[in-house]
């Protein structure tokens, strides 16, 4: 069993009331958008993380991770990328590696809207954390995290806060 902390859209900002959310957690995973090196180092250093870059992530940030994470985490097949879509209206280059590859776990960011969306076409759980950071259009801090026990994701919980 593995309890993750799931976020995306940090923009160079961690609030620390994510990382009180996350102190249970096993692991960080991030949908992109992480603004900085010094973010991911600070993500790196609290929990084992696993990132993705996004678009406005830099040279640095995106030798320190893919475009593309694919996990196997217990017994769950997971995809992570910052720009993905969502069920129905996925990305050109997502829909062609849903049809091809399995998953049961679709993660992506970039919307900053708080999604969770089970998807009967590919037969798995899409989720985007919305955004953690303070840039965008988003009036809500968001974050997510859940357990993965076997095949089983579970105990999915949300953190907000009104951004300032």
């Amino acid at each position: 069993m593995k309890k993750i902390g799931l976020l995306s859209d940090t923009h160079g900002f961690i609030d620390e009331k994510i990382l009180d959310f996350f102190m249970d957690c096993d692991e960080v995973w991030h949908a992109g958008d992480i603004g900085n090196i010094e973010t991911s180092n600070k993500l790196a250093l609290y929990k084992p993380l696993k990132a993705v870059y996004g678009n406005i992530d830099g040279y640095e940030v995106r030798i320190a991770h893919p475009k593309y994470q694919r996990i196997i985490c217990e017994e769950v097949r997971v995809l992570i990328t910052h720009i993905g879509g969502y069920p129905g209206k996925y990305e050109k280059e997502i829909s062609e590696l849903l049809k091809n590859e399995t998953f049961d776990l679709f993660i992506s960011g970039h919307s900053h809207i708080l999604k969770v969306i089970f998807d009967k076409k590919y037969n798995l759980l899409h989720i985007n954390p919305g955004a953690a950071g303070k840039i965008g259009l988003h009036k809500k801090q968001t974050a997510i995290r859940f357990v993965i026990d076997g095949k089983n994701i579970k105990d999915l919980e949300i953190w907000e806060k009104d951004r300032i």
